[in-house]
């Protein structure tokens, strides 16, 4: 697991900033550029700390803008079929064992400085995708005004709504119609302009102090927006506690089958080109494990967190029988079930925390639970390693991750006390 895995996660609340304030389709070709960047740079490496930087923290931090966007955006695309969006997005994840003997290709034919620069340039190709991000525009109710979905209508800032005309975004607040206050200004102008002769001089001065005053109201509108941006009522939102601590867990459980399955094998006399056929397959298995997962979860025959919680509880007893699989048929059994059921709850991961979050904004919540995340995407390796260098044996590993699995699903069983204690509030 390399350092950019790790600070793809840990920047969570920074995406989800720079993303309120910049828009979706700018923060998407700001992370394409870091991470395009980060592998042209690259090939100018001279030392280690270089590579940390250059192939590790600037593609990191991009990723985390891309995966910040494609969450968000998908929320606002897709709304009855979000869980088989989300898994068709994410699908192209389970192939990325393909990227090894690709890799090594553009090594043995161009060597690693051209590799990498071939990277950086086919990177750049999410500059043309990033620009198909196009806000949605929906009518509002009385068909009048043409509302821009670009940014959530119930997020964090209550007193701010964005209408766009065109390419034009402005700020206004709900109190009263935007087209009223708008025009009452543009009045004001014209009158000023063309109609001098008509208004004597104090007429004029108090016009000129009310377009002053509506003006400081504008500005003060938009700098409590900007302070409303680091969103902490989170901290008080049971959901949100539920959804990370099932996050942070998860994460912390799955990479360790993935990184220790090969070894094990090897451990197990088994043949390394035989080994390799497991990663292969459990690869195809997850991609197509998502896809399902997301159409069975789009029918609401039951919430989706309920889906989520069996995924993540399966995913713990298969890596708790993962020892007693000590033939290759028996490892090829185990990955497909792993790749099955973590295909299951990954396909999941977006729209249970868009069920989960109410009220407060889907990239506050994804960029927060994030960077927990990102604790545990950096810690699980290294204690899985420190099992193996205890107990000389890979097992420990997989009692590992599947003890935190089952434990990742236990916050799932808290969603109904949640849901009484929030309903609760609001009588």
């Amino acid at each position: 697991m390399g350092m950019d895995d790790c600070v793809s996660f840990f920047p969570g609340p920074l995406a989800a900033i720079i993303c309120d304030i910049l828009g979706e389709k700018t923060t998407s070709i700001l992370g394409t550029l870091l991470v395009s960047g980060g592998y042209l740079i690259s090939s100018w490496a001279t030392s280690i700390p270089f590579l940390c930087v250059t192939m590790g923290f600037l593609p990191g931090l991009g990723s985390a803008f891309l995966y910040q966007v494609a969450a968000v955006v998908m929320t606002k695309y897709f709304k009855k079929r979000l869980a088989l969006a989300t898994a068709i997005a994410r699908s192209g994840m389970g192939l990325t064992f393909l990227l090894a003997p690709f890799t090594k290709f553009l090594i043995d034919l161009y060597d690693w400085t051209g590799a990498l620069i071939l990277f950086g340039a086919i990177a750049l190709n999410l500059v043309p995708s990033s620009m198909l991000l196009r806000p949605i525009h929906i009518k509002s109710k009385n068909n009048s005004d043409i509302k821009d979905s670009s940014l959530p209508q119930n997020g964090p800032v209550e007193l701010c709504e964005t209408e766009t005309y065109g390419d034009e975004t402005q700020e206004s607040t709900n109190k009263g119609s935007p087209k009223q206050k708008a025009g009452q200004a543009g009045k004001s102008l014209t009158v000023s302009q063309n109609q001098r002769e008509e208004f004597n001089e104090p007429q004029r001065n108090r016009m000129l102090l009310i377009s002053n005053e509506e003006t400081y109201e504008k500005k003060a509108i938009s700098w409590s927006c900007k302070q409303k941006l680091f969103d902490t009522s989170l901290l008080g939102n049971p959901f949100f506690y539920i959804f990370t601590w099932s996050f942070l867990l998860s994460q912390l459980a799955y990479f360790v089958p993935t990184f220790h399955l090969v070894a094990r094998a090897k451990t197990l006399g088994i043949d390394v080109m035989d080994a390799s056929y497991l990663v292969s397959v459990a690869g195809i298995t997850e991609t197509v494990s998502q896809i399902i997962s997301g159409w069975v979860a789009d029918q609401n025959w039951i919430k989706k967190y309920h889906y989520h919680k069996s995924y993540l509880i399966l995913c713990g007893i298969i890596n708790l029988l993962a020892p007693l699989a000590t033939t290759f048929p028996l490892l090829m059994t185990y990955t497909i079930f792993f790749a099955i059921f973590t295909g299951g709850y990954l396909a999941l991961i977006l729209p249970v925390l868009v069920d989960l979050s109410k009220n407060s904004t889907v990239h506050s919540f994804l960029g927060l639970a994030s960077f927990f995340a990102g604790m545990a995407v950096l810690s699980g390796p290294p204690i899985a390693g420190w099992l193996y260098d205890h107990t000389q044996t890979y097992t420990g590993s997989f009692y590992f991750s599947g003890t935190c699995y089952l434990l990742s699903s236990v916050s799932f069983f808290f969603v109904p006390l949640a849901e009484k204690w929030k309903n609760s509030l609001t009588r």
